[in-house]
């Protein structure tokens, strides 16, 4: 055949068993010289079948052979590194970066009118459908003492509270008892009231303050405190005012470095200290700052503190000493942040705090995560203190100024 001179087989033969031999008895004279270099094979005739040989003997097909080169050539070479898909992505202008208090997206177009109240809506969601689909259940229905006690539960567990709801069902009774429910009635009384409770002292847009207009912001760990700083500032900047802050903030680091990215994206100048130093020594030289570089806003981050510890308290107050020493009259507005989600104890956190100094209003966050939305009433009743924003999202417009009659229609209508 034509491959007898490849596959010519060899007879076997029975060779003795070899034993091995100490190495000094071995004759290396004997032995067969290693070829050196590279060795040359003979190459296979032009013309052979490749499809008769062995798959390990065949020619690899052109088109593969060129794909490996291509392969190779893309590979980066000793010392390169690859930066594709190297695991870290550098992050692009206005994209999101996440940290421990919440998500914002800074390239988000600023919305509508009409927008805003979506979100708003959308917010309040959890508490329209545990609120407003039971009070329905009564449409249709004669409104007896029974009933009368199933609304007053209704709107205890909307974090009402205990004052509010005994006013509300005191008034429902005047008005509803023994009479037919019509569809729908029920629902647009409790609104009404609710808007002309909230109406109360309600907060005006704020005038600014010469030669520096100081917001002093307070309130205890996890509340959204630092979040609703970043996006105050992001607001007043859009707004074309000049917003300084401070990072009074250092017992945690990691407020320190959310309110950095805060303001780097923003355009905002930042004043800091090192972790654990004296908070009151960087609100005194962020004053100084924002006087000298013509600022027209400082805002004032603060340690996030139980109500319940003296020691932190105190600094509070310290640090309010040194700002209405260097400026009088300031601070302008202490805002008290409030997670909606902790209810009636965010009502006694704000007690606490009130009695230990002014309060000119409250922002109240994280609304569209509790179907307790009762609280904003609550609060604003309980203490008398107006609320200025509410948080009805992680997005920047998510912290909205707070409007008594479109809260109220959020809650209410479906």
């Amino acid at each position: 055949m034509l491959f007898d001179f490849l596959w010519k087989k060899k007879k076997k033969t029975e060779e003795p068993e070899l034993k091995p031999q100490p190495e000094s008895e071995i004759d290396k004279n004997v032995l067969p010289e290693m070829p050196t270099g590279e060795m040359e094979l003979e190459p296979l005739p032009e013309d052979i079948d490749q499809d008769s040989l062995p798959e390990e003997l065949r020619d690899e097909p052109e088109e593969e052979v060129t794909a490996a080169v291509e392969e190779k050539a893309a590979e980066p070479e000793s010392g390169e590194t690859e930066t594709e898909d190297s695991g870290f992505i550098e992050p692009e202008v206005g994209e999101e970066i996440v940290l421990d208090e919440g998500a914002v997206e800074f390239s988000e177009p600023e919305p509508l009118e009409q927008d805003l109240f979506e979100r708003l809506s959308h917010g309040l969601e959890k508490t329209r459908q545990k609120f407003l689909t039971r009070l329905r259940g009564f449409d249709g229905e004669i409104l007896d003492h029974d009933k009368l006690e199933e609304i007053e539960s209704i709107l205890i567990e909307a974090d009402l509270g205990i004052k509010i709801t005994q006013y509300l069902i005191g008034l429902i009774e005047q008005n509803f008892l023994g009479r037919e429910l019509k569809k729908d009635e029920l629902n647009a009384f409790l609104a009404e009231l609710i808007t002309n409770i909230l109406k109360k002292g309600l907060v005006s847009s704020f005038e600014l303050q010469k030669p520096l207009h100081v917001i002093l912001v307070v309130g205890v760990n996890g509340s959204g405190k630092t979040t609703t700083i970043g996006k105050l500032a992001h607001r007043y900047q859009k707004s074309k005012h000049k917003v300084i802050i401070a990072a009074a903030d250092t017992f945690r680091a990691a407020a320190i470095e959310q309110l950095d990215i805060w303001a780097q994206r923003s355009g905002v100048e930042l004043i800091k200290s090192a972790t654990g130093a004296d908070a009151a020594a960087c609100v005194y030289d962020a004053i100084h700052a924002g006087v000298a570089r013509g600022k027209d806003i400082l805002i004032i981050d603060t340690a996030g503190r139980l109500h319940t510890k003296f020691n932190l308290m105190e600094e509070l107050k310290k640090i309010q000493r040194i700002v209405s020493r260097e400026i009088p009259g300031a601070p302008h507005e202490t805002l008290l942040v409030l997670d909606a989600v902790t209810g009636q104890n965010g009502l006694q956190q704000a007690k606490t705090f009130k009695e230990a100094f002014p309060i000119s209003s409250l922002v109240l966050t994280k609304l569209d995560g509790t179907a307790k939305g009762g609280i904003v009433v609550s609060i604003r009743e309980e203490l008398g203190l107006p609320v200025k924003y509410i948080g009805v999202g992680e997005k920047i417009y998510d912290l909205q100024d707070f409007n008594p009659d479109k809260f109220a229609k959020a809650m209410f209508e479906q």
